[in-house]
């Protein structure tokens, strides 16, 4: 095999995070400290003070206290591992009370009952599909109730005739109940998504605010680094996953470790925006896309059979996070009517392209959007265009 896998591709789909093409690139801080950390040996483990054994989660503690605002904070392989350590480590044997609204499946058919289930939690499910109270949540307590859990619906909105019960709530009737609350945040976004025209995504800071013993969030969705499963919370509760057997089993490596304290630091620094890539596509103005594209369009027209246009369309945040969310955008649109086989052929010799273009169609034509694509990509993604319409 002489290409690298997987092999490197060029999303044109307008997807910001995209699970089936890597989710979220990381930028250039975190690249190079992943490399450092494959290339050479490190203090991963190494206390420089003592000369003892030290711990890696060391590393990431005051960040994450300054970030979020928690006592103690936990970083394991991925989200769904760190909510499985949670249950395992805080209410195996017990029960845990969830909104049925909240028993949720997420990508790949992981679901919330199964994750309980796995951890030997048992699940009470309370209140109905679509409205949960705070008293649906205390009658169901017993003397084995190990848990409250509230898993935010990132992948799908439930809409009308609604009711949920917010983190403060069950905080203040967890406190009174001596019920710990763990609350699954999903995509970990530090950055109020409301400043770039979307809808109010849970940040972990505000879960923290309001007494929440747990928190989990991704590391590789709107946070913006590598795959990785954060936990904040309390000093107690943080201690008792980090001596649980799993936490061994479900430990993050040197080199996600090493980029993601890298993506971290842009956050400390106020500097996201410009460095970490989902952050720049998420906020790049419709006026900057427009330029792009029209360059696009001027390029391709030199190519003999090509009718491109550059149309209005929405970029997709993806990757399970802002479920329905867009921003405006400006694309590519190819009329594809003069490659026989239409826009699906163009698609099929996009992708054989190197390296591969992922694009999309809408009413058979070719759709590219600049919002997703890389600057440095636009020479291979214009060769990619002329091989496609020969």
């Amino acid at each position: 095999m002489n290409r690298p896998a997987p092999q490197p591709v060029i999303n044109a789909t307008g997807v910001v995070i995209h699970t089936n093409l890597g989710r979220a690139p990381l930028s250039r801080a975190a690249s190079e400290a992943a490399i450092l950390a494959a290339q050479g040996y490190s203090n991963l483990e190494f206390d420089l003070g003592s000369g003892r054994r030290g711990s890696r989660q060391a590393h990431l503690q005051n960040i994450l206290q300054e970030l979020t605002g928690a006592e103690a904070a936990l970083v394991v392989n991925n989200n769904a591992s760190a909510v499985l350590l949670g249950l395992s480590a805080l209410a195996a044997g017990k029960e845990v009370i969830v909104s049925r609204g909240e028993a949720v499946e997420i990508g790949g058919g992981f679901r919330v009952p199964d994750v309980l289930s796995q951890s030997g939690a048992i699940l009470v499910d309370v209140g109905t599909t679509n409205r949960t109270y705070a008293r649906d949540y205390e009658d169901a307590i017993t003397q084995n109730t190990g848990a409250f859990l509230k898993a935010h619906a990132s992948n799908f909105r439930v809409e009308g005739f609604t009711a949920a019960v917010e983190p403060g709530e069950l905080v203040e009737l967890g406190a009174r109940k001596d019920v710990p609350v763990l609350h699954d945040v999903g995509s970990g976004s530090l950055l109020l998504t409301e400043n770039y025209g979307l809808a109010h995504e849970p940040t972990p800071q505000e879960s923290v605010a309001a007494g929440v013993g747990l928190t989990f969030f991704s590391g590789d969705k709107l946070l913006g680094g590598p795959q990785a499963g954060i936990v904040v919370g309390t000093r107690d509760l943080v201690n008792r996953l980090e001596r649980h057997p799993l936490a061994r089993a479900f430990r993050i490596d040197k080199m996600s470790l090493a980029s993601l304290i890298a993506t971290l630091v842009h956050y400390l620094r106020g500097e996201a925006e410009r460095e970490i890539p989902i952050w720049r596509m998420i906020s790049t103005p419709v006026q900057l896309l427009e330029e792009r594209a029209i360059s696009w369009q001027k390029a391709v027209q030199e190519i003999p059979g090509v009718h491109a246009r550059v149309d209005d369309s929405r970029s997709a945040i993806g990757g399970g996070s802002l479920p329905g969310e867009t921003l405006p955008t400006r694309v590519l649109s190819l009329d594809c009517s003069t490659v026989a086989g239409g826009a699906q052929q163009v698609m099929e010799r996009l992708r054989k392209a190197d390296p591969p273009v992922i694009a999309r169609i809408e009413d058979d034509r070719v759709l590219l959007d600049p919002r997703t694509v890389s600057t440095r990509s636009d020479e291979e993604l214009l060769q990619a265009l002329t091989n496609s319409f020969k």
